[in-house]
């Protein structure tokens, strides 16, 4: 029995012991398990730390590559960019005796002279190009400007070296400045600041007539786009400029501008002042004037097809009866008076074929002598015909009709102009307004015989119909030209 009861014990202890010896070896495993746990995780967190420590000094090292330091000390960081814009074009035209054609052009009949533009396809005949550098800055606080620089130059020559001929001009000098912290929640918040010499904005022209609706430019300030209700945005500027008919250091006009767009109405306001103009002789010359352009944007051809049409009407009184060119004329009367209509529109006559129809006119009293009286209208159509992707036939055709009876000669009747245009460009499926273009171009031009004999020097007195002198009843143009706008 006590021999038993020893085995017993015995074999009670063995057991114990290995399964304590057992119960030590897992605690150890475990506790090694969660060591390496442990590791791990503090790995994990150190790559984690390791990223966002990388992806901050990324973000920093970006943000330092785009802001320059500053030029002076305490001067604002800023973004900068710059951007390269330009317009160009260049041909010649010869008659069909193989002799160079002076004096040709959008304005070449007698109303060309009083804005009567009769479509460029195949009648330009110049050199001109302008190159536009914009610098961009954006500081810390969201504030963005621009410094705008633009040269051009235009010369009627055939010749490579055209220095003394050339008329490279400074034609924008100016600054702005938009999305101005300090304009957050007002109605300006959106506006747009400048000063300098420049065009004006938001005044759009009939490409395919070389003609603006309104062209308004010079040196001044002023602001645009102030919100002042949902659909209203109105611009307000002033500017200074000399009459280009007239050099006198005296002699300046100035033209205070509201433009409005009501949705897809506009309305343009101008007063205009010139106190010097009469040159203190009491002449009869202009020294104030006021003008208006009322217009609206549709987004449709006319109501029924796909496309835009631009329609509206201009008057001005004084200095305002030049209703395109704002400021620039000091030869006309103070009874001077001017009414202009115009519509002009673009469709897709069909996938390959575009289409765009003008039709333009004004009347214009005692406009430089009293008892002048001048009317002219134009009716002008570009049509284009895709053949392939580089290459496309475009077309146009003008009517104009003229009565113009001044003081000292009268012309009164009607001109003509059909051109035929094969033409390789970039992309054909790119739309009407695409560009670069290369042309071939031939022009038939006609005109009534009491147009002819019309070429006399303007003068301040009596600014004259135009510079060429139409003989014959009719001419044909061959040529070649390229134009280009980026």
């Amino acid at each position: 029995m006590m021999k038993k009861t020893a085995l017993a014990v015995s074999i009670a202890l063995a057991l114990g012991t290995s399964a304590t010896a057992h119960a030590q070896a897992k605690s150890a495993e475990v506790q090694a398990l969660e060591a390496r746990i442990t590791k791990l995780e503090e790995m994990l967190r150190g790559v984690t730390s390791m990223a966002q420590e990388a992806k901050t000094t990324a973000a920093a090292a970006k943000a330092a590559s785009t802001v320059p330091a500053p030029l002076t000390e305490g001067a604002a960081e800023t973004a900068s960019s710059f951007e390269f814009h330009g317009y160009a074009r260049s041909g010649t035209t010869t008659s069909k005796e193989a002799f160079r054609v002076d004096g040709v052009g959008p304005y070449i009949t007698p109303a060309g002279k009083l804005g009567g533009a009769v479509g460029r396809l195949g009648l330009e005949t110049d050199t001109y190009v302008e190159a536009k550098l914009k610098k961009n800055f954006m500081a810390a606080d969201g504030t963005r400007g621009s410094f705008n620089f633009m040269v051009a130059d235009g010369v009627n020559s055939n010749n490579d070296w055209t220095g003394g001929e050339s008329n490279l001009n400074v034609r924008w000098l100016y600054t702005d400045l938009t999305d101005l912290a300090s304009f957050k929640g007002t109605r300006f918040e959106k506006s747009t600041i400048w000063a300098g010499k420049r065009f004006d904005r938001d005044n759009y022209d009939i490409h395919f007539l070389d003609t603006d609706i309104v062209f308004l430019a010079g040196t001044g300030a002023g602001i645009y786009d102030m919100q002042l209700t949902p659909d209203w945005k109105s611009n307000l500027s002033i500017y200074g400029r000399d009459f280009a008919n007239d050099n006198s250091e005296n002699v300046k006009s100035y033209i205070l501008t509201s433009n409005n767009f009501i949705g897809n109405w506009q309305v343009m306001l101008n007063g205009m002042r010139s106190k010097q103009n009469d040159n203190g002789s009491g002449s009869d010359r202009a020294t104030t004037g006021y003008h208006g352009l009322f217009a609206y944007k549709a987004p449709t051809f006319y109501g029924f097809k796909e496309g835009f049409t631009k329609t509206g009407i201009l008057y001005g009184h004084g200095l305002g009866a030049q209703v395109k060119a704002l400021g620039s004329d000091g030869a006309l009367l103070s009874e001077a008076k001017s009414a202009r209509a115009f519509t002009f529109g673009v469709t897709d006559l069909g996938p390959k074929t575009q289409f765009s129809p003008a039709l333009i006119g004004e009347v214009s009293k005692d406009r430089y002598n009293k008892g002048d009286d001048y009317k002219w209208v134009t009716l002008n159509a570009r049509l284009t015909h895709a053949i392939n992707s580089n290459f496309e036939m475009q077309y146009e055709g003008s009517v104009q009709y003229m009565d113009l009876d001044s003081t000292f000669d009268k012309a009164d009747g009607n001109f003509y102009k059909l051109t035929i245009a094969p033409t390789f460009k970039l992309d054909t499926g790119a739309g009407l307004f695409a560009r670069p273009e290369l042309r071939l171009l031939a022009s038939y031009l006609a005109w009534d015989k009491e147009l002819n004999g019309f070429s006399y020097e303007a003068t301040a007195a009596d600014p004259g119909f135009g510079g060429t002198t139409f003989t014959g009843s009719s001419k044909w143009l061959l040529g070649a030209q390229m134009e280009v706008w980026f």
